[in-house]
């Protein structure tokens, strides 16, 4: 289908790169991944050797047809810099001020789009910016119908080009990226490269890439309905190439009668050339930065998707999947990091938050992911919580325990793991529970419970151990528990960390009556 559509536009002749160029993401300034091959791409005439040379590492490659030509450099195992890179066909690029250290990339909606400016305590974070080795790269907000070779370079701004953290240059950032990186830099003590590659507003599908419908069974539909748009394409695209060859024929016709020939047919626009359709921001922000190496990924998203529920959870399968995919990497090799989202009042249903929650959750069963738990990160009624600080400390948390070995770091709040039902009683216990605690020191709040009428009431909560026990007056025999079951919901519950528990429930009717909130 992709190569169809490739065909349908291929109208002009294959480019003639001249002098060797490389993507915006290869530049001076940047943060190469440590302890990975490093892949070093660009494009220059076929058949024009091309060689990158980086310390005593030396190769060369050759364009294909098409121009574009790749080459893998040896890992450096060390982290630190300042390195040279040279890059030499007909013309010679040098890139200069290169560390090698950490690189994450930070995806999704506003809330991971959302600037240090726009944070809490803002001009004190900026002032205080002042971390030469943490290196900035934001990628500009472009969809793309087929996948770029580059991000988009607009003039005379921050994006598309590497840059030293500053209080000249984080204030646009990812706010959760940059605290996130920060806190990283600080506890390894290496260099740290952040590509910011988000856009607000905008659904999972979008961010999702070919691979990632393929792989899983369950975005069957969802597949179907993205290539039955690029059907749809290539049709118009072959009805325009009709009237194009008519309209040519016709106004030849009109030039050689000394008139003015008719208006040139509308080429076609391409259906996934925005930022709502399937694949159209993989296509334009997340296509241009692969294979550049790095550790992993961060995501925050889903207020979009609202309502979908579980098959939210097939959704960032697909992304996961195939982010790895494309990247050439393992499951093992990989880590994506997302956070959970915060309570907000959206209004209608109160359920539809927790079954993104829910979703998210679930997240987890897929290898190496983490969750960061927001529900005491709260503004009800503004979608975007100031405080991102706490956010990036949390996924740092998952990184620096699980990609980074440092074991004796609690880096995750209560996560639901079984229940027993024990008379008018029933027991939750958790993982990473140790010290269970309410965090505000009041009873604990949001808890539900329901008897096999369906009907959940608010419940009584009590602490024991690492467990806690739920019970209610008036239900005698309860069967299933809620807990933050409701968009609005700030539960109290936390480990000894200080990490709040991640909402859950404990059964999967579809036709229960949900608690009305305590008064």
């Amino acid at each position: 289908m992709r190569c169809l559509v490739g065909m349908c536009l291929s109208l002009a002749a294959l480019p003639a790169w001249a002098n060797v160029k490389l993507p915006a993401v290869i530049g001076s300034n940047m943060v190469l991944q440590q302890g990975q091959p490093l892949r070093i791409w660009g494009w220059a005439d076929a058949g024009e050797a091309v060689t990158v040379t980086l310390g005593d590492s030396q190769v060369t490659a050759t364009p294909g047809p098409n121009g574009r030509w790749q080459v893998e450099l040896p890992a450096i195992a060390q982290p630190g810099g300042p390195h040279e890179m040279t890059v030499k066909g007909k013309n010679e690029i040098k890139l200069t001020n290169i560390l090698v250290g950490e690189v994450w990339a930070g995806s999704g909606q506003s809330n991971m789009q959302w600037a240090v400016s726009q944070s809490k305590d803002a001009a004190k974070e900026i002032a205080e910016a002042k971390y030469p080795k943490i290196r900035l790269f934001l990628v500009q907000l472009l969809p793309s119908g087929t996948p770029a070779d580059d991000v988009g370079l607009p003039p005379n701004t921050i994006y598309g080009r590497w840059v030293e953290c500053s209080p000249e240059t984080v204030p646009g950032s990812s706010a959760v990226l940059y605290f996130f990186g920060r806190e990283i830099h600080k506890q390894l003590d290496v260099p740290v490269g952040l590509i910011t590659t988000a856009w607000g507003g905008t659904r999972i599908q979008p961010w999702i890439p070919p691979e990632g419908y393929a792989a899983i069974p369950e975005l069957a539909e969802e597949q179907r309905q993205y290539r039955a748009a690029l059907q749809g394409y290539v049709d118009s695209m072959k009805n325009f190439g009709k009237a194009a060859e008519a309209w040519a024929a016709k106004a030849q016709e009109a030039l050689a009668a000394g008139q003015l020939p008719s208006v040139v047919p509308a080429t076609p626009a391409h259906p996934l050339n925005n930022n709502y359709q399937w694949t159209g921001l993989y296509n334009g922000m997340i296509h241009p930065i692969v294979p550049f190496s790095l550790r992993g990924f961060l995501w925050y998203q889903g207020e979009s998707n609202n309502g979908q529920g579980m098959a939210y959870y097939q959704l960032k399968r697909g992304l996961i999947q195939g982010w790895r995919k494309v990247w050439g990497r393992t499951d093992a090799e990989m880590p994506f990091l997302f956070a959970q989202l915060a309570p907000f009042d959206y209004g209608g249903d109160p359920t539809r938050l927790p079954g993104i929650w829910e979703a998210q959750t679930a997240t987890l069963k897929v290898p190496n992911t983490g969750m960061a738990v927001l529900t005491d990160i709260t503004t009800l009624k503004d979608i975007h919580p100031p405080n991102k600080q706490d956010v990036g400390r949390r996924l740092a948390l998952w990184a620096l325990a699980k990609t980074y070995g440092k074991s004796d770091l609690v880096y995750s709040g209560p996560l639901y793991k079984s229940m027993a039902a024990d008379g008018s009683k029933i027991q939750i216990a958790f993982d990473h529970s140790a010290g269970l605690k309410s965090r505000d020191g009041k009873p604990l709040s949001w808890w539900s419970i329901a008897g096999a009428d369906k009907k959940f009431v608010p419940a009584k909560a009590e602490i024991a151990g690492d467990n806690v026990v739920v019970s209610a007056e008036g239900v005698g025999q309860p069967v299933h528990v809620r807990f933050g079951w409701h968009q609005l919901a700030e539960p109290n519950l936390a480990n000894g960390a200080g990490l709040p528990a991640s909402p859950f429930r404990t059964d999967e009717w579809t036709d229960a009556v949900n608690a009305e909130p305590a008064k």
